[in-house]
């Protein structure tokens, strides 16, 4: 089938919608790749589930990967730094904590942690775990 010529004056009969659908395309390619940006900040850690979790807004993420790393933040710090950054927000506001542990860390450096923040003062604490598929 050939394509029909317009001829001035006519009206048109059809639209061709290929380049609409190419720039959808790249716009979601573009939203793709920000969104993957935007979920790689956090720390990949194999949290625990738990049915009764729920969202927390806090004013200090503190993570503790496998090994005992303890991160404030996102950034690897030393319980001096902890301390210091508690002092410091502490001294602005009433400071809460989200605590992140992988599943495979010890208990007891979730616990130290955990003690070094209520000698600070620290009372608020949430502990972050994954969401427990309800669907059973």
């Amino acid at each position: 089938m050939a394509a029909q010529q317009s001829r001035p004056g006519e009206m048109i009969q059809g639209i061709n919608v290929t380049p609409l659908v190419d720039v959808v395309l790249v716009l979601l390619i573009v939203l793709m790749v920000a969104a993957s940006y935007t979920v790689s900040q956090s720390l990949p850690l194999d949290l625990p589930r738990a049915k009764s979790g729920q969202t927390e807004n806090t004013a200090l993420a503190i993570s503790i990967d496998e090994k005992g790393q303890l991160y404030v933040d996102g950034a690897a710090a030393s319980e001096e730094q902890l301390i210091a950054r508690v002092r410091q927000q502490k001294s602005a506001q009433d400071v809460s904590v989200l605590l992140a542990a992988d599943g495979r860390t010890q208990h007891k450096s979730v616990v130290r942690i955990m003690d070094v923040l209520r000698v600070e003062g620290v009372t608020k604490f949430a502990i972050n775990v994954a969401p427990e598929d309800l669907t059973q």
